[in-house]
C-alpha cells in the first residue's frame, strides 16, 4: 500500500495498510488476487471488473485474466488480527464461502453422474447450496450443458417417482433446476417425453415431500415459459395431476414459497387458453383469491394476472366471484387491490378482471363507481402505466359512463372521456 495512505481506525483500533483493499480502503472481509498479483477485497474488484473496468487498479495494467484467486494466507492473517483485537471491540471476519466457478461445477457434475447413491448425492448437495447462495453463483452454474446433465440425472429411473435412497440423486437434481431457467431447446427436451410429463405431474400431485412437489411444480413453470408453443403448455396442463397439484401448493399453509411457485405455474399453465377451465375445475379460482392478502408485490401481480386469465375461461368468472363470495364483495376487493398500486401491473390485471366480473351488470357497475375505482382509473389513465393498462383503464371508464353520478368532477370529465 502508499505509505502515504493514513491508516483507517477500526473500533479505535489502527488497521494494517497491507489488511485494506486498496479501492475501498476498508478492511477485506474475502481478499483475492488478480493476475498482476495485486490484492483487493472480492466485492470490491468485482464491482470495478462490472463497471467496465480492465485494468488493474493499483499497477493500471490490463487485466488479460479475470480469474479472481482467494488470498488464504493473507484472510488468515487477517482473520488472526481481528481476534487478538477481539477485546477492543473488533469482530472476527467470517471465512468466505467458496463461489462456484466452472471448473467447480464441471467436477461436481461429473461426480453427480456416476458413482455410489452417496457420492452422487453430497455433490448435487453441494450444486444446490451453491445455487442458493447467490444469482451470480446461478449465473456460473445455469449453462446448457450444465442444465441438460441435470435434466438426465432428475427424470432417470422411469415415469414415476420414488422414495428411495436410489432416486434422491433424481429429487435433487429437480432441486438445482428449479433455480435455473430453461431454454425453449431444453424445454422440449421434458415437454416432447411423455414419461417425463408424466414423472413432473405424479411428483407435483403426491410425493410425500413438499420440497419435492414445489421443486417439481418450478420445473413444470420452468418449462411452460421456455416453449413458445401454446399447443405445448396446453399437454402439460392436460397431464394427470399437474393442475390439482399446483392449486394444492397454493393452498399450503404457512408455506409462502409453495404460494408462489404455486402462482407461477398456474399463470404460465393459464397462458393457454385450453387450460384455463382445467385450472378452473381443479378449484384454482378460489385458492389464488384466499392469498390475495398475504401476497408479495411481484407475486400479487401475478396472482392478478391468473384471475384476469381465469375470467376469460369457462366458468372462470362465475369461480372468482364465488371465490371472493359474491358479486359485490368481488368488485369492492378487485377496486382496493386497483388502488394498492395504480400505477403498475397489478392494477393492470385488477381493471382487466374486473371487467369480466361486472360484465354487463349495472348494479356491480354502481358498486364499483361507489368504491371509487372512477378516480383510481383516471389516474391509471394520466399516470405512468403501460399502453395496455390505460386502454383497459379507458374501456371500464366507458363501461361505467351510465352509473357515474352526474357531479360537477363528472361533468367536467365529458371531454376527458369523449377524447376516449
Amino acid at each position: 500500500m502508499p505509505g502515504s495512505v493514513a491508516p483507517l481506525d477500526l473500533a479505535g483500533v489502527t488497521i494494517p495498510h497491507h489488511f485494506r483493499c486498496p479501492i475501498s480502503l476498508e478492511l477485506m472481509r474475502d481478499p483475492v488476487t488478480v493476475c498482476t498479483g495485486q490484492t483487493y477485497d472480492r466485492a470490491s474488484i468485482e464491482s470495478w471488473v462490472a463497471t467496465g473496468n480492465t485494468t488493474c487498479p493499483v499497477t493500471r495494467t490490463r487485466l488479460t485474466d479475470f480469474t479472481l484467486i482467494p488470498n488464504h494466507t493473507l484472510r488468515r492473517l487477517i482473520q488472526d488480527w481481528c481476534v487478538s483485537h477481539r477485546s477492543l471491540g473488533v469482530e472476527r471476519i467470517p471465512t468466505p464461502k467458496q463461489p462456484a466457478d466452472a471448473p467447480l461445477v464441471r467436477s461436481l457434475l461429473a461426480s453427480a453422474a456416476v458413482g455410489s447413491v452417496a457420492s452422487r448425492l453430497a455433490a448435487l448437495r453441494r450444486l444446490c447450496a451453491l445455487a442458493r447462495e447467490s444469482e451470480k453463483n446461478r449465473a456460473v452454474i445455469s449453462t446448457h450443458e450444465t442444465r441438460l446433465a441435470l435434466l438426465d440425472i432428475a427424470f432417470e429411473g422411469g415415469e414415476q417417482p420414488g422414495c428411495s435412497d436410489a432416486d434422491q440423486p433424481a429429487l435433487e437434481a429437480m432441486a438445482v433446476l428449479s433455480m435455473l431457467p430453461l431454454s425453449e431447446a431444453e424445454s422440449a427436451v421434458v415437454a416432447t417425453r411423455p414419461e417425463r410429463l408424466h414423472r413432473l405431474g405424479e411428483t407435483v400431485k403426491g410425493h410425500p415431500s413438499t420440497e419435492a412437489r414445489i421443486n417439481a411444480a418450478a420445473v413444470i413453470e420452468s418449462v411452460a415459459t421456455g416453449t413458445r408453443s401454446a399447443e405445448t403448455r396446453a399437454t402439460i396442463g392436460g397431464m394427470d395431476g399437474v393442475m390439482g397439484g399446483l392449486v394444492a401448493l397454493v393452498e399450503q399453509p404457512g408455506n409462502p414459497r409453495a404460494v408462489r411457485v404455486g402462482i407461477r405455474g398456474l399463470l404460465a399453465m393459464c397462458l393457454a387458453k385450453e387450460n384455463r377451465a382445467r385450472a378452473v375445475t381443479a378449484g384454482a379460482a378460489a385458492a389464488v383469491v384466499r392469498r390475495m392478502g398475504e401476497l408479495s408485490s411481484s407475486d400479487l401481480e401475478r396472482a392478478l394476472a391468473t384471475v384476469e386469465l381465469l375470467c376469460r375461461g369457462e366458468g372462470g368468472r362465475e369461480a372468482v366471484v364465488a371465490g371472493w363470495g359474491g358479486g359485490a364483495a368481488a368488485v369492492a376487493a378487485l377496486v382496493r387491490l386497483m388502488a394498492w398500486k395504480a400505477s403498475g401491473r397489478a392494477a393492470e390485471h385488477a381493471a382487466g378482471a374486473l371487467v369480466a366480473v361486472m360484465g354487463g351488470s349495472e348494479a356491480l357497475q354502481r358498486e364499483a363507481v361507489a368504491a371509487g375505482v372512477v378516480a383510481h382509473l383516471l389516474l391509471m389513465v394520466q399516470g405512468g402505466c403501460s399502453d395496455r393498462a390505460k386502454r383497459k383503464a379507458q374501456l371500464l371508464l366507458k363501461l361505467l359512463r351510465p352509473a357515474w353520478p352526474h357531479h360537477d368532477f363528472i361533468a367536467n370529465s365529458d371531454d376527458f372521456i369523449q377524447a376516449f
